[in-house]
Order: structure tokens, then sequence, then C-alpha cells
């Protein structure tokens, strides 16, 4: 599938409201219990950035960048201000300790960049595919790793010179983005006046 490394512009995605959803199956059986089967180990997430035109140049920006996308058919980035960087809280600046993303091998010199969400004694890692460039960092062990390593911001899979030791956690520091889409092929613009504009602008998380 066609993907974008662009991102949605800032003006256009703040303001987007949504979060994440999973699909789970629920069978009612005797007595009123439940039985669930959750679907999708990872979350996919939707939006609507209707609340993000402000202007004639919101609205111009937004039909530039649905044209270039030519509708559901190209996948782009958004940035969701509402968990968009390692911190906990997902909106304060990142650092290097922020994330413990695996434990080495002594063999193994690739790692995926993840979040861990946790809640309840229960832990939901969610995989980062899209970091923002020039924002990753690393440690190993504790410390801060600023040589020997480099991230792919296509994939968030940081590649190590030499294997990091066995047993070595590594953690990691990014900012990051969402891989989306629209998630309709027709855009309709209501000019409230001059300045302002109105319009549903769906937007669906894809699997990259």
């Amino acid at each position: 599938m066609s993907f974008d490394e662009t991102q949605l512009p800032l003006r256009i995605g703040f303001g987007a409201r949504g979060g994440p959803s999973f699909a789970t199956e629920i069978v009612a059986i005797d007595g009123g219990y439940e039985r669930r089967n959750q679907n999708w180990s990872q979350a996919r997430r939707r939006y609507d950035a209707r609340t993000g035109l402000r202007s004639a140049d919101d609205a111009a920006a937004l039909l530039a960048f649905f044209h270039a996308r030519a509708g559901r058919a190209r996948g782009f980035r958004l940035k969701d201000w509402a968990d968009f960087t390692s911190a906990a809280n997902g909106v304060g600046a990142p650092l290097w300790s922020n994330q413990a993303v695996a434990v080495g091998d002594g063999v193994a010199t690739q790692f995926q960049l993840v979040k861990i969400y946790t809640s309840g004694g229960v832990t939901h890692r969610r995989l980062i595919r899209k970091p923002v460039a020039g924002s990753v960092t690393i440690g190993v062990n504790g410390a801060q790793v600023v040589s020997g390593w480099s991230v792919d911001v296509t994939t968030g899979i940081v590649s190590f010179a030499v294997a990091p030791a066995n047993a070595a956690t590594i953690t990691a520091g990014y900012v990051f983005d969402v891989p989306v889409r629209f998630d309709t092929d027709a855009l309709s613009l209501a000019a409230e006046d001059f300045t302002s504009f109105r319009t549903d602008i769906p937007i669906i998380e894809i699997r990259v």
C-alpha cells in the first residue's frame, strides 16, 4: 500500500479528536455471562480533524493535501496531540530512559521501538512505526548511548553496530506520528464565511 512520509499540516491536525479502538467479539451465554474474544493485539485509532479548519489558508492546505493523497489511496503521518512522545503523559519532552524497548541477548542488533501502557497490573506494548527524525535517543543499561546505533524513521527499527550484551536493558525516548489514511474519498467543504470553513475529516490508523 502506498504511504507518503509526510505529515498532515499541524494547523489542520491540531484539535483532531479521536483515539484507540479494539475489535472484540462478545457472545452472551446462559445466565447472562459473556465470552469475549479479542481479535486485535494492537489498537487501531480513529480521528476526526474537522476542528482544525480555522482559515481559508487551512482549507486550501487541506484541499492540496487531500488531492495529493487521492482520498483513501495513500497513507500519511498524523500527529496525535494527546499522545505523541515517549513520556508517560504522552506530551512531555522525551528522555532516553522513557521506554524499556527490549533486553539484549548478545546476538540481536535490531529492535522495534515500542511504547508501554500499564494499568491495573496489565501491560500493553504499542509498536511505534513512525518516529520523528532527529527525536530518538537511546540508552543501554542505564546510560545514554549517543553513537553506534541508527534508527529507520519509516519503520521504527533501531539498529546497533554491535549487539548489546546479554541481559542489557535497551531504553528509548522519541517523538512519533501515527500512520493513517483518510477514511473517505469525498471531501465536502462548507464555507461559513469568507475565512471559516466546516467539514468532516475522518482519518483512520493503518498497519504498516
